[in-house]
C-alpha cells in the first residue's frame, strides 16, 4: 500500500494534497506541519519544525513504510515579496528540504518518489516581465538569487545513483484553501470583496488592468502530484502545471461580485496592504454579524502586500502565462476552467462559514 507524507501540510498546496490523497481508499497519508489541522481527516498528523534536522528526525522515526513524499513546506521573510531574493530565506528553504531528505532517507528504505513544489517564480515573474511567453521548463535560469534552483540542485545531486525518482512542479498563482498562508489569492480576494460590501462599497479591482496571467487549482495540482508519483513519464522532470486557460482580473471581478449579490465598479487602484490595514474591526463586525468561524483577519490574510504584487499596483502590465505543453505530452491532461474555479472556491468557503454569502 502507498504511502504519502505530506511536508507543509496545512499550506494551500500541502492541504490540497492531503484532502485529495485521503480520497483514495488505497493510500495512507501522513501529513507534517507544525501546527494541528483545523479539518477533519483521516490523515495522521506529525508535528515538526522542518528547520530543525533533529527534530524532522524524530518526528519521521517511526513512519518507516513512507513511499512518495510530496514537499510543500515554505518559509517566507516578514517582508514577503523583498523576502524573496533575501539571502537568509535561500538557507532556510534549503536547509528544510535538506532535513526532510535527511530525514526520509535514514527512514524510508521503501522510497518511490518526491514531489516538490515550487512555481512561476523559478521564470523570474517576481522581477520583472518574464523573458520568454510562455513560460517553459527549458528557459534559461535568471539571475539569482532563488531559492528554487539550490533546491533543485540539492533534490538532483542526491538522487544520483537511488532508486526513488523526483518530479518539480511548477505551477502559477495556487487557489485552494489554508488558514495562515502569506499567499492565499482567493482568501485575500473573498475577504477583500466582503469588506467593501460591509462599508457599502462595490467590488472594484485594486491593481493595474492588462495583467494576462494564469492560476493554478490547488486540487488540480494534487492530481498532477498523484500521478506523477506513478508515472514513469514523470520520473526526473520538471513540469509546469496550471488551469490552462488565461485570465485579467478586472474580467474576473464582476463575477466574484455575483458571488456576494454586490455591485462592481470599475478599477480603482489603491494599495491593498495600506488600505486593509486598518479593516480587523470590520472583519470582526462580519464574523459575529454572519456567525463565521471565529478567524481574526490576520489569520486569514497574514499580508496584503501579495494582494499588491498578484494584482501588479502601479506596475505596468505584462502578461505572464506558462506552456503546460509538456506535462500535457507527459500524460496529465486535467484542466479547469479558472473563473469557474474561482466562484466554486469562493462559494465553498461561504458554505464552510469562513466567509459570508
Amino acid at each position: 500500500m502507498p504511502k504519502a507524507l505530506v511536508l507543509g501540510a496545512l499550506g494551500v498546496v500541502g492541504r490540497a494534497n492531503v484532502e485529495y490523497l485521503t480520497t483514495l481508499p488505497d493510500w495512507d497519508v501522513v501529513a507534517v506541519s507544525r501546527r494541528k489541522p483545523d479539518f477533519d481527516t483521516r490523515a495522521a498528523f506529525v508535528s515538526a519544525d522542518l528547520t530543525d534536522a533533529a527534530a524532522t528526525r524524530a518526528a519521521l522515526k517511526d513512519h518507516s513504510d513512507v513511499t512518495h513524499v510530496v514537499f510543500a513546506a515554505l518559509h517566507e521573510q516578514p517582508a514577503l515579496v523583498a523576502g524573496w531574493t533575501e539571502v537568509d530565506a535561500i538557507r532556510v528553504n534549503v536547509a528544510m528540504l535538506k532535513n526532510a531528505l535527511d530525514a526520509v532517507e535514514e527512514t524510508a528504505p521503501r522510497l518511490k518518489h518526491i514531489a516538490l513544489m515550487h512555481g512561476g517564480k523559478a521564470y523570474g515573474v517576481h522581477l520583472g516581465p518574464p523573458p520568454r511567453v510562455p513560460s517553459r521548463e527549458t528557459d534559461p535560469r535568471h539571475m539569482p538569487p532563488n531559492f528554487y534552483f539550490d533546491q533543485e540542485d540539492l533534490l538532483k545531486e542526491r538522487q544520483r545513483g537511488k532508486s526513488w525518482s523526483w518530479t518539480v512542479f511548477r505551477p502559477p498563482a495556487v487557489c485552494g484553501f489554508a488558514v495562515g498562508s502569506p499567499m492565499n489569492t482567493i482568501l485575500t480576494v473573498g475577504i477583500f470583496a466582503a469588506i467593501s460590501r460591509a462599508l457599502g462599497q462595490p467590488l472594484r479591482f485594486s491593481g493595474t488592468p492588462g495583467h494576462l496571467k494564469d492560476a493554478c487549482d490547488a486540487r488540480l495540482l494534487a492530481k498532477a502530484v498523484h500521478w506523477a508519483g506513478g508515472s514513469p513519464n514523470a520520473s526526473n522532470q520538471i513540469f509546469n502545471v496550471a488551469n490552462g486557460d488565461s485570465f485579467l482580473w478586472e474580467q474576473v471581478f464582476p463575477r466574484i461580485a455575483e458571488v456576494f449579490a454586490m455591485p462592481c465598479a470599475e478599477p480603482h487602484a489603491m494599495s491593498l496592504g495600506r488600505v486593509m490595514a486598518n479593516k480587523g474591526p470590520v472583519w470582526d463586525d462580519i464574523v459575529r454579524k454572519h456567525q463565521l468561524k471565529p478567524y481574526a483577519l490576520t489569520q486569514l490574510v497574514p499580508s496584503w502586500e501579495y494582494a499588491d504584487f498578484t494584482f501588479r499596483y502601479r506596475q505596468t502590465p505584462f502578461e505572464s502565462v506558462q506552456s503546460t505543453i509538456k506535462i500535457r505530452q507527459a500524460g496529465f491532461h486535467d484542466c479547469v476552467d479558472t473563473e469557474e474555479m474561482f466562484v466554486r472556491l469562493l462559494r465553498d468557503l461561504q458554505k464552510a462559514r469562513i466567509l459570508p454569502a
